[in-house]
């Protein structure tokens, strides 16, 4: 049985597809200077970091989120969307240009997509080429990797403080004076620009210093970053209304990512005692030690243990937090679309929400993200779109964030660039049912020994390739959803399943173009 080079994942690998990719994605052909349709339809692009499918949308009853779920009774829930990679600049690199990881060339959190194909033409800047005026807002592209070439008018941050209570700030700013003494590096700064646009290419390291896990403070919503940010997107809809260019905006929401923090008033929508915690906490028999990241993100705060088993109690402060967040921005999602309807702007608005990427709860025995399991790589994909699809649609169709960037260029009626890694959509929202995909694609390789997971995800089954530096094969999983949906038990070591891994094996190696429908292949 082979194992996967790094570079072979997918037909078109970082060395010869990436370069040949950008230049082609941003020929002449692909850059209409004027929209064909003056009346195109603007784009309201929204980003939710580390939101997995927690929504009541998606069948999750006890979640708090009805703005969101009003959405989706408006537009298509892709119930089976993955990301390319769990993490957060690897996947944003990805959706934002059209490239899987191994065309992007990017796994990490400190190196700009532009570093490898300096030439791509992203999802943003496509639109701006086609008319639009493109505006971002907080984290769209990852933080520190911000990319002026996407954006019509420069990128936008709120300004915030990450806590509000005063002993907290206090401690901080004493733990930070005490880590400079030290000589702790804190912040990153910029290792390679590039000299024509300033673009951070490469970022330095940092060790930073960290509060609490979770705060739930007694305040505004727009006393916190993400409430900036839904006040800016409000404004930005009301200068929008008064031009006769279509806009992109792009608003990007920080929370849920850690620590968890959102106003006391979301957290009061989660009793404590109701707080489920994940039943399968432990680590899948027979599961590979590269399936498992360290250290786990919430390790860093100071009121959660550095390693052991995290406290029952300590376990549902940070679900009950996490799901406070959800809601938090679920009610600014609200404020946005109520002000777009206010506006009478609803009508000719494409609206996309996704979160970046899952997270782990415990299952799995892993909080936080980095991995390749089913609760990293699936998450929220709600796509709304005037005279397109059915409302309310639901499809368990198979559909990978690479096809974002297709779909909405389809249903904006832009002409498609060439070398893009994703299928639009768009027919799926038209006919949630049909024949589609055969698997979606994920990796990791955030493991400090370079060790690279390759994952794929059919209707059944997920199957994971481990390989180190120099491609040797030193970890597989296969798990069963129809069986197994928590992922609990690996069979690719079990007896009996020789046939099945060899099988999943070919598949997995034949690449994204291969799991094509014979209809999508030849379009």
């Amino acid at each position: 049985m082979s194992s996967i080079s790094h570079r072979k994942f997918f037909p078109l690998g970082l060395l010869v597809g990436a370069f040949a990719l950008s230049f082609i994605a941003c020929s002449p052909k692909s850059q209409p200077s004027e929209p064909e349709n003056h009346e195109s339809y603007n784009v309201l692009f929204i980003a939710v970091d580390d939101l997995r499918p927690e929504l009541g949308c998606y069948d999750m009853p006890y979640m708090v989120t009805p703005n969101i779920d009003a959405l989706a009774e408006q537009g298509t829930v892709f119930l089976r969307a993955y990301c390319q990679q769990a993490v957060c600049n690897p996947s944003r690199a990805s959706l934002l240009t059209g490239l899987r990881p191994d065309s992007t060339g990017i796994y990490d959190l400190k190196t700009h997509f532009r570093y490898y194909i300096p030439d791509v033409v992203t999802l943003p800047q496509y639109f701006m080429q086609n008319g639009y005026h493109t505006q971002g807002l907080s984290k769209i592209f990852h933080g520190g990797m911000d990319d002026p070439q996407s954006w019509s008018a420069p990128h936008w941050r709120p300004k915030a403080s990450t806590y509000v209570d005063k002993k907290i700030l206090a401690q901080l700013k004493a733990d930070t004076e005490a880590a400079k003494a030290r000589g702790q590096v804190l912040v990153k700064y910029a290792l390679e620009t590039d000299p024509e646009t300033g673009t951070v290419l490469k970022l330095s390291s940092r060790k930073a210093v960290h509060g609490p896990v979770w705060e739930g403070p007694d305040c505004p919503d727009n006393q916190l970053a993400d409430g900036k940010t839904a006040d800016k997107a409000i404004e930005l809809l009301n200068e929008y209304k008064h031009t006769n260019q279509p806009f992109f905006l792009g608003v990007g929401f920080i929370r849920p990512h850690l620590p968890f923090v959102a106003p006391k008033k979301y957290f009061d929508l989660y009793p404590p005692e109701s707080i489920p915690l994940a039943d399968n906490q432990f680590a899948p028999e027979g599961a590979p030690k590269s399936a498992f990241p360290w250290p786990e993100e919430p390790r860093v705060y100071i009121d959660v243990p550095d390693e052991g088993p995290i406290p029952e109690s300590k376990q549902r402060e940070i679900i009950r937090a996490y799901f406070a967040c959800a809601s938090y921005i679920d009610a600014l999602v609200g404020r946005i679309l109520d002000e777009l309807d206010r506006l009478g702007m609803r009508d000719n608005t494409v609206i996309c929400l996704w979160g970046d990427h899952g997270w782990h709860l415990g299952e799995n025995s892993v909080w936080g993200k980095m991995t390749n399991f089913e609760m990293a790589t699936h998450s929220p994909l709600i796509i709304s779109a005037p005279h397109h699809g059915r409302k309310g649609a639901r499809t368990t169709a198979l559909v990978e964030f690479v096809d974002i960037y297709p779909t909405l260029c389809e249903l904006c009626g832009i002409p498609l660039p060439e070398g893009l890694e994703g299928t639009s959509l768009a027919p799926l929202m038209e006919a949630p049912d049909r024949p589609w995909k055969n698997a979606a694609f994920s990796q990791d390789n955030s493991r400090r020994n370079g060790t690279m997971g390759f994952s794929m995800r059919t209707d059944r089954y997920r199957y994971t390739e481990w390989t180190s530096p120099e491609n040797q094969l030193v970890g597989q999983e296969l798990y069963d959803h129809e069986q197994d949906p928590g992922e609990n038990v690996n069979l690719a070591v079990r007896k009996g399943s020789e046939r099945l891994v060899e099988r999943l094996n070919k598949m997995l190696h034949a690449g994204w173009k291969a799991a094509l429908p014979d209809s999508l292949s030849k379009e």
